[in-house]
């Protein structure tokens, strides 16, 4: 079976990604199944789409095959867009999910339900041999709540309530996440080049 190599070892991540990928005839493996766990990028690029694309052009020059990478932000409009680039890193380096919601909820406190609009952003880019092959843009529209709701998923999903639902990701689960979610509309927009490029290996 051909394989599409994750540039990341967040494991949340590979399993959104092999999920939404399932029906695809291909192994989804990350960077650390084949030896790559020290491997790592600095993230120092000014928009999502300059760390995707660096990210998976970078570890495509060490692997043979298709690599796919992807950096994801949460953008608030009540904070001109932060956190934005620096989600993961919002409450500084090395910080947890649970650091990163509290300073959100404490930059927000005062900021009313109806002015917490927020959309999360994904980009994806497929790169091969050292250059790019495609880039693409998935997002998703919310808001972000005034406390945690729900146990699923990672990162701010107990924060981020998905506007058609009214409920956060982590109230609504995996499997309705990986069909609304910024990376679910991400991956199935680049599916259909995905499908072409995996023919041509």
């Amino acid at each position: 079976m051909k394989k599409l190599i994750v540039s990341s070892g967040n494991q949340h991540k590979i399993k959104e990604i092999k999920d939404i990928l399932k029906e695809l005839p291909i192994e989804v493996i990350s960077k650390n199944e084949i030896g790559f766990e020290e491997f790592e990028v600095i993230e120092d690029g000014e928009t999502l789409k300059e760390n995707a694309i660096k990210k998976a052009v970078e570890l495509s020059k060490k692997v043979s095959g298709l690599v796919v990478a992807d950096d994801t932000g949460l953008f608030v409009d009540a904070l001109n867009g932060e956190p934005g680039v620096y989600s993961s890193r919002y409450a500084g380096e090395n910080v947890t999910y649970e650091d990163n919601n509290n300073k959100l909820l404490k930059e927000l406190l005062s900021v009313p339900d109806s002015k917490r609009t927020a959309k999360f952003v994904t980009v994806m880019a497929l790169a091969q041999q050292g250059k790019v092959v495609q880039t693409i843009k998935g997002e998703c529209n919310g808001k972000i709540a005034m406390q945690r709701f729900g146990e699923a998923g990672f990162g701010y999903d107990p924060l981020f309530i998905v506007d058609e639902y009214n409920k956060t990701f982590a109230e609504l689960g995996d499997e309705i996440k990986n069909e609304i979610s910024h990376r679910a509309n991400a991956l199935k927009k680049l599916r259909e080049e995905l499908e072409v490029l995996l023919e041509e290996i």
